[in-house]
């Protein structure tokens, strides 16, 4: 016959704590919460109570539970976790983020939810900034069913919730319109991903018309737009994720079934980074054979001499956490949308002309 185990220890409390010195549970609370009502020789002799008795302070959860609050945000993340981390872009518009809501004291957390809303639907948050989901998704409209304060960043409109956004679409017409000036007229176009899906490779226009990203199906429209009246053909590749890796993969592909594409737009700097190798390891000189642009333009892409769109990263973070602020503070939403601009450096030039044949 097995031994009973020991029944489990008791949890020691604020009380015990005011009982080991005679005090009031008020006196032992304003130890933690509001010290600057102590003396600190009082203090002191709470703490060192505390450390004797094991008791590690109030229960944050509790406290935030009464108060109504957590002072935490919610950052909705539809791809796995790793990638807000790996791309250098979301890095930085997170720390923009973070230090906006740092000065109020409240922290970030990160839900990264590819495959289901449990994490949404479950998280102790005062309110969202949904980053990256798909238009209709049942993620958002998890979000959005929580009914707390709420910030879209790149994403459509919604009843009751704030939008930060770029354009999106100017800044691709832009980059297309670059190119066919100098007279590209067969454009490949490295996509990020057009869906949850994350299918990766060439890009028929039935799912480019369903599109459920509203930052890849905006840049496509303005791409579009662009090559159109120029009268370019543009020949789309997916990314399944953003990585020179992928932006390498693609890039390969795309030249070896195309090799009359003479530029590439790529949907972001980090597969512009891939492009670039593999541009190297196919001999095709850049510019003089293939020209390239990006978008974002990352702190790195000066030192590659990329040309690309710019957009205000680490701005457009402040001002989301300027809205999620003002949301919890009562005001109504607000829209904004912030601007984009080429940047032109070394990786574009004019469709080189053929010499004459000796």
């Amino acid at each position: 016959m097995r031994p009973a185990k020991p029944p489990p220890a008791r949890r020691v409390t604020l009380r015990d704590v005011a009982a080991r010195l005679g005090v009031s549970p008020a006196t032992v609370s304003n130890a933690y919460n509001r010290p600057d009502q102590l003396s600190p020789e009082l203090r002191e002799r709470v703490l060192g109570a505390a450390r004797e008795l094991g008791y590690g302070g109030p229960d944050p959860l509790a406290r935030s539970l009464r108060r109504g609050r957590t002072n935490v945000i919610g950052v909705v993340y539809d791809a796995p976790l790793e990638y807000a981390f790996a791309d250098p872009a979301a890095a930085l518009f997170l720390g923009a983020v973070a230090r906006a809501l740092q000065e109020r004291g409240l922290s970030l957390l990160l839900l990264a939810s590819p495959g289901g809303t449990r994490p949404v639907q479950t998280a102790s948050v005062d309110g969202f900034v949904v980053y990256c989901a798909a238009e209709d998704s049942e993620l958002l409209r998890a979000v959005l069913g929580r009914g707390l304060p709420t910030v879209l960043v790149d994403q459509a409109p919604q009843p009751g919730a704030s939008r930060v956004g770029i354009d999106d679409a100017g800044g691709a017409r832009e980059a297309a319109r670059h190119l066919t000036a100098l007279g590209h007229r067969h454009l490949g176009v490295l996509s990020l991903e057009l869906s949850p899906e994350r299918r990766g490779g060439p890009v028929s226009p039935e799912r480019e018309a369903r599109a459920l990203y509203a930052t890849t199906a905006t840049r496509l429209r303005g791409y579009r737009e662009a090559a159109r009246a120029a009268g370019a053909h543009l020949l789309i590749t997916e990314a399944a994720q953003n990585t020179p890796e992928e932006g390498e993969r693609l890039t390969r592909a795309l030249l070896a079934a195309f090799p009359q594409v003479t530029a590439l737009l790529c949907m972001s700097d980090v597969l512009a980074q891939g492009a670039l190798r593999a541009a190297q390891a196919l001999g095709r000189r850049v510019p003089e054979d293939l020209s390239l642009v990006g978008f974002d333009d990352l702190p790195s892409s000066a030192a590659l001499n990329l040309s690309t769109v710019w957009q205000p990263t680490t701005g457009k973070g402040a001002r989301v956490g300027a809205a999620i602020l003002a949301l919890l503070d009562g005001e109504g939403p607000g829209d904004v949308t912030l601007p984009t601009r080429l940047v032109v450096r070394g990786t574009t030039a004019g469709v080189a002309v053929p010499g004459p044949r000796s």
